[in-house]
């Protein structure tokens, strides 16, 4: 079995027992699923799913094709794309996750399947330096490619190693917005986009929601003031700046953080502000400076060396304390609980397409009551 039209490459991994990955694996399949007919509709040859979890796709229109990964071999992304792309003679393959841009639409994949038409290699990305999405063709250019460990590298891999020319699709809430955390299911959930079997499957767990509509409010407030930290882009300052009442503070920080090398060592000035005077001072400091504060966690915790477990890092962006391991990770989310102000934490999506899918949602929900 070849494919030579654009085909779609989902890869979804399911992770561990703890109940909120249990809540993002959900999360991730439900929109997975989505993207997966979304891709058909749009003019995809078939779509390859490699999943370590093959019941959770099952039952998917042809042509859609189930790929387990191998149970007793080491997983390594590099040596499974290659394989894949070798085995069915792809031409012109897209990768993605299973969380990847859940919003995307017909319109969005089908100019994936038009950059890739033509003849001339090329690749199409949705972020070059951070790529959720990545197309190209011919597809045997991968094998000229170095050694990645994650496929927000590719982009960059196949113009400096194959020499593809690289081709970015237009910025928008649905080529930016990505599904890696609990905090990106929180805004699904509040834009009324998540599937209602995803709280099914963890039914204890509760998300704060109230949290979230506090900082919400901030941007509705002409005198309000929002603070952000973290790997915050230009685009989505420009988003905030004309979009939303409120003024907005911007600490933006270790941009491609994800995709560093292994010998990158992470700096962020709130990371050594929250080192010097420990959690309580830290937000204390926070609310001097804003009205509400939204924080990619990640930052920090990669100026601090810490390394949290998966769970860990999603019951943090919970703001469930009970629930963490770590006892410095438990620490500050309890602070971020305690704070004078209204505080979210989360990953790189939450301060990306997260801050425009909840700015958003509270402009519609203010417009419909007034």
């Amino acid at each position: 079995m070849t494919f030579h039209g654009p085909t779609l490459l989902v890869f979804h991994g399911r992770g561990g027992a703890g109940p909120a990955e249990r809540l993002v694996d959900a999360a991730q399949v439900a929109m997975g699923r989505r993207t997966v007919e979304v891709a058909l509709a749009a003019g995809f040859e078939a779509v390859i799913v490699a999943t370590n979890d093959p019941s959770a796709f099952a039952g998917l229109p042809a042509p859609v094709v189930v790929d387990p990964d191998e149970a007793d071999a080491t997983y390594d992304f590099d040596r499974r794309l290659r394989r894949i792309v070798e085995r069915f003679g792809l031409a012109r393959p897209v990768v993605m996750g299973a969380g990847a841009i859940p919003l995307v639409e017909r319109e969005e994949m089908r100019a994936v399947v038009e950059q890739l038409t033509p003849l001339a290699p090329r690749i199409v990305t949705n972020n070059f330096f951070s790529s959720d999405l990545t197309g190209w063709t011919p597809g045997d250019a991968i094998l000229r490619c170095g050694p990645f460990t994650r496929d927000n590298e590719l982009p960059r891999r196949l113009r400096d190693d194959a020499g593809l020319t690289p081709v970015t699709l237009p910025r928008s809430l649905a080529t930016q917005f990505d599904l890696d955390t609990p905090a990106d299911v929180i805004a699904l959930q509040i834009a009324g986009l998540l599937p209602p079997e995803v709280l099914t499957a963890t039914p204890d767990l509760k998300l704060p929601v109230h949290h979230y509509r506090a900082v919400m409010r901030t941007f509705l407030d002409r005198k309000g003031e929002l603070l952000i930290a973290g790997r915050v882009g230009s685009e989505t300052w420009r988003h905030l700046e004309t979009q939303t009442a409120c003024r907005v503070r911007i600490f933006s920080e270790e941009r491609g953080l994800a995709a560093a090398g292994a010998g990158h060592r992470a700096k962020s000035i709130l990371g050594f502000l929250l080192a010097e005077v420990g959690t309580q001072r830290f937000f204390r400091t926070l609310a001097e400076l804003g009205d509400a504060a939204v924080i990619d966690a990640r930052v920090l915790e990669a100026h601090l060396g810490l390394a949290p477990s998966r769970e860990d890092r999603f019951q943090s962006d919970l703001l469930n304390p009970a629930g963490i391991g770590d006892s410095f990770l438990r620490k500050f989310t309890q602070g971020a609980l305690d704070a004078p102000i209204p505080v979210i934490l989360g990953g790189h999506s939450l301060v990306t397409g997260g801050l425009a899918l909840l700015n958003d949602v509270a402009w519609e929900e203010h417009d419909r009551a007034t």
